[in-house]
């Protein structure tokens, strides 16, 4: 099947050249001047079809690839000035052509011109256009099938939209946003018959006077236009099936989906429940939609984040799981309150029920021991989100927007595992409860002055409740000798209860001088407060049902040390901070430094120890703007890390049934220097994309698990390892992708190195790993033929600990195919092959996954049926392998069997 596509690419590529010719051009104005980004569309002059198009480079240079045997009419624009046409006839036997324009500005109106046929792309200052239906052939069924084809465009595996190389941050429809901070739930629910154009906002800043102040060069956004028949009305599909898992379980699926656009107001609604494996909310979307409120202070050198016990299983994963059922809805709004008011704001509820099963090795760094486990694990989260935001802005110098986002969750899990290490067999059933809950809400102030002074202000407050709980049954007594547990009893029953509070307020105030049309300064003035009550404790269920409570472990080298947690920790910020932008040609330089004064005070086991630290944190940053489509930037940071309450408790609390972990009051800040270079090219005229960046950072005085193992148990607690022994990593990640005609082919990679230094047993053991990933594709969108891609990825996984080397190779060529036949037809079909080994010849597995939709509709009918095969070849598991400064893991995860499925949708 591969070597088949691969010919079909060469013969279409051949094939298509064959019977076309370029033609090419320059446009300029009357005085001589080239006209960047201007517009040339080719129209078949019988039919008035758009045949090609071209957007005109820096030197004001077009192409065009034409098929022979046609007369066309060329169409040169740009705005502001008259639109030019002149008319070309294509013989067959002829050659490449040269086609010039000059076009005559407009005295009137500059921004009245009208276009009166669609172009397929159009640039306007920091936007680029697309017309939707320029790019799609027909057989789009959601958003992110539209986006992949845009050029420029890419939607990655995870559904997330991304444009020049850099993640979209925010997704609007008709101006209004669609959700909130994630991208996937546009691209996997909006229909791709609603959209008619993509704008793509770069340098993107929802604040009117803030735009310009700072550096807004990564922040993109999407704001998609609907066609007419969907404004004003309500729009959507129904989807309902049923089939066989396993050809022994029933599946089921329905996909309600509702969306309403109007001036005023919009309202959005998506509902998924299905036990099949479509997961419409994953751990990367939870965290998308809660962390817009974590970078307060992202420019000012500190990191301080407040960790939550929750993330561990919120949500699901497909690939991971053996069974998933999973009810979701969502709801979204937006309302024009007034003139000066917008109010919008979302809710999502999601129920999840999984089973993962897992059979793993673990090799332990220092000493080499290994531990075999099978566990099978039930899991369930019941989630609830919910935000409501408003902007108010009575005049274009004011504008005060706030957000309220309330979490909470009902997250339980029971797990059975068999540890075997030698010839010790251990029995372990494991149960966790955690009920957490937080409120957090944020108020931003912008005001105008004058031309010459902007303020900005922010206050942030977070309220985080949480109280997990956590069992283990075990056959072998955990920790003896630090445990002092019963041990006449049959099986051994540890239990343990944690609750933490945390009040965290952060606020501050920019102040912004503008002192030229290319400089300004910026001081800022703000602090961070975070207040946290940890209370945890430990105790053994006896057979009896009674309960013996631990308050201290028996004498450890002539000390007994707390099993009991009662600890109350401050940690204080105030900084002041001054940053310098200066404009000067093609160069932007941000050259800044913050001084932070640190408070951290913590009271336990009857005494309190307070730390204060002063530094001066400097941060730089400078973009290199070579053509308005290519540029290169460099940023470098010094940033101190701060950690939370949990490394300061300093009684034992259970990670799990092999892990006790106490913190250490009297950890300091490590520091961090951060360089990253990115450069990125986006070329219109030639159709090709290219974005990498390298990055390195280095870590003196990090915070490090001085880590005892026994056997397989680990004993950990954390300090701040000498500066003479950093951590290091280095990153880089490039991707090239060029369309040529109907093909688009990409390459893509990754890579990171990394040293990191453990302190094991008593010594200093360096750990590396360099893992990385490669990708390359080609990609059709042809109109007639059928479409398909093909591809191939490589990963690379290699670690080094303390001398025991490991690498791990993972070969996946890929391919997928879309077939329109009997006129009513879809045939959509994806393989993805997995070859994994490893450089000892231990391991090799080798396993393919296909899925297969075949669809019917006819022509414009409202009905579609769909004939839904997932696993067709009914694999049975996938491989992964991981590491971290205490061990490397090879895991064994047992996936959904074959599952075969009907589908009736209906369009709305």
């Amino acid at each position: 099947m591969k070597n088949i596509l691969w010919a079909l690419v060469l013969l279409s590529s051949i094939s298509v050249s064959a019977q076309s010719i370029k033609v090419r051009g320059v446009i300029k104005d009357s005085l001589n001047t080239p006209l960047e980004f201007a517009n040339v569309v080719a129209t078949v002059s019988n039919s008035g079809a758009i045949e090609s198009y071209a957007i005109s480079n820096e030197k004001g240079m077009y192409q065009l690839d034409l098929p022979k045997g046609e007369t066309y009419d060329l169409k040169a624009s740009f705005l502001g000035y008259q639109t030019q046409q002149k008319t070309v006839a294509v013989a067959e036997d002829d050659d490449d052509k040269t086609l010039d324009f000059i076009l005559n500005s407009l005295a009137d109106e500059l921004d009245g011109v009208e276009i009166t046929y669609e172009m397929p792309v159009t640039v306007k200052g920091d936007t680029i256009v697309y017309n939707a239906d320029s790019f799609t052939t027909g057989d789009e069924r959601k958003l992110g099938d539209v986006m992949k084809k845009l050029p420029g465009v890419e939607v990655n595996d995870d559904g997330e939209i991304q444009v020049e190389g850099k993640t979209v941050q925010k997704v609007m429809v008709e101006g209004k946003d669609f959700f909130d901070g994630d991208s996937k739930l546009a691209t996997k629910n909006i229909p791709a018959d609603a959209v008619d154009k993509v704008e793509v906002l770069r340098n993107y800043n929802e604040v009117n006077q803030m735009r310009g102040l700072g550096n807004d060069q990564d922040n993109v956004a999407i704001n998609i236009k609907l066609k007419e028949g969907k404004k004003n009305f309500w729009f959507g599909e129904v989807a309902a099936g049923g089939g066989t898992i396993n050809e022994d379980e029933f599946g089921y699926l329905a996909h309600p989906k509702l969306f309403y656009y109007s001036p005023e107001y919009s309202l959005n609604f998506i509902t998924d429940f299905n036990n099949i494996g479509e997961v419409p909310f994953t751990f990367r979307d939870y965290f998308n939609f809660t962390g817009g409120f974590r970078n307060f202070n992202q420019g000012g050198g500190t990191r301080f984040n407040v960790s939550e016990s929750d993330l561990s299983f919120a949500v699901a994963q497909n690939n991971r799981a053996n069974e998933i059922e999973t009810k979701f809805l969502a709801g979204n709004f937006s309302w024009k309150a007034s003139n000066s008011l917008d109010v919008s704001g979302f809710g999502i509820f999601s129920d999840n029920r999984t089973n993962i099963v897992t059979n793993s090795i673990r090799q332990y760094i220092s000493t080499g021991a290994t531990e075999n486990t099978s566990s099978n694990t039930d899991q369930r989260s019941q989630l609830a989100m919910l935000k409501l935001s408003g902007v108010y802005k009575p005049n274009s110098d004011l504008q005060v927007d706030y957000d309220a986002l309330i979490k909470t969750n009902k997250q339980t899990e029971d797990a059975n595992t068999l540890s075997q290490f030698g010839p010790v067999n251990n029995n372990i059933e494991e149960n966790k409860e955690n009920t957490p809950v937080a409120i957090n809400q944020n108020v931003n102030a912008y005001y105008t002055l004058n031309d010459k002074n902007i303020f900005a202000a922010q206050i942030q407050h977070l309220y985080q409740d949480e109280d997990p709980f956590y069992s283990a049954i075990t056959d072998i007594l955990p920790f003896a000798g630090i445990i002092p547990a019963d041990t006449t009893q049959n099986r051994f029953n540890t239990n343990q209860q944690k609750n933490i509070i945390t009040n965290k307020l952060d606020a501050k105030v920019d102040y912004y001088y503008v002192l030229n049309n290319t400089s300004n300064l910026n001081f800022t003035l703000g602090s961070t407060y975070s207040n946290q009550l940890f209370d945890s404790s430990i105790f053994q269920v006896l057979d009896n049902g009674n309960r013996l409570n631990f308050t201290n472990t028996p004498e450890i080298n002539g000390e007994t040390l707390p099993l009991t947690n009662d600890v109350n920790y401050t940690f204080t910020d105030v900084f002041l901070g001054l940053h310098y932008k200066l404009k000067t040609g093609q160069f932007i330089f941000t050259p800044g430094a913050t001084l932070h004064n640190y408070n951290l005070k913590d009271e336990q086991l009857g005494t309190e120890n307070s730390q204060n630290d002063w530094m001066v944190l400097p941060d730089f940053n400078a973009i290199w703007n070579i053509k308005k489509s290519e540029s290169l930037r460099f940023n470098y940071a010094l940033s101190a890390q701060y950690t939370d309450v949990n490394d300061y408790a300093e009684a034992f609390v259970f990670n799990n049934y092999n892990r006790l972990f106490r913190g250490n009051r009297n950890l300091e800040n490590s520091l961090a220097h951060t360089y990253t270079l990115t450069y990125f090219s986006f070329n219109l005229f030639n159709y090709t994309n290219v974005s990498g960046n390298i990055s390195y950072s280095k870590t003196l005085n990090n915070f490090k698990n001085n880590t005892e193992i026994i056997a397989i148990n680990q004993v950990s607690n954390p300090f701040n390892i000498d500066s003479n022994f950093p951590d290091e990593v280095v990153s880089a990640f490039g991707r090239f992708s060029k369309r040529i005609k109907k093909l688009q082919f990409t390459l893509q990679a990754n890579g990171a190195y990394s040293i990191f230094n453990n302190f094991i047993n008593n010594q200093i053991v360096e750990s590396e790993s360099f893992t990385q990933n490669y990708r390359a594709s080609v990609r059709s969108s042809f109109r007639e033929w059928p479409n398909f891609e093909v591809g191939y990825r490589l990963v690379v996984n290699q670690y080094d600990n303390g001398g025991r080397e490991q690498t791990f190779y993972t070969q996946r060529p890929f391919a997928n195919v879309d077939v329109n036949f009997l006129k009513h037809f879809t045939l959509s079909a994806e393989w993805d092959y997995y070859n994994y080994t490893d450089a000892n010849n231990t391991v090799e597995n080798d396993y393919s996954f296909v899925n297969a939709n075949l669809y019917y509709q006819k022509g414009d009918s409202p009905w579609e049926f769909k004939l839904q095969a997932d696993n067709l070849l009914n694999t049975e598991f996938t491989n992964q392998d991981s590491f971290n400064e205490q061990f490397n893991t090879t895991s064994q995860y047992f996936v959904l069997p074959r599952i075969l499925m009907l589908v009736v949708k209906y369009e709305l």
